[in-house]
């Protein structure tokens, strides 16, 4: 009898110890994810600081442009009358 509960015991901590495998190798996908998710973010912050520098020389190059339009229309006019 005693040789049943054993076997019992020890299916029972095979499955356990499968179980615990399971989950291990779950913690580590999820672990890795983690970081892949990490290193993405990071890039995603880096490229939208990026474009947020290069949006602002954009919007500077074209205000400079629209003075320099205004500033020919002011004197196109100047000259007409």
């Amino acid at each position: 009898m005693f040789d049943s509960q054993q076997s019992e015991a020890s299916t029972e901590f095979s499955m356990d110890s499968q179980q615990f495998k399971a989950l291990s190798s779950k913690v580590d996908d999820l672990i890795e994810l983690c970081t892949e998710l990490d290193q993405e973010n990071r890039r995603l912050k880096t490229e939208a600081i990026s474009w947020q520098q290069e949006r602002e020389q954009l919007m500077e190059k074209n205000e400079m442009a629209r003075t320099k339009v205004e500033s020919m229309i002011t004197r196109l006019k100047s000259l007409e009358q």
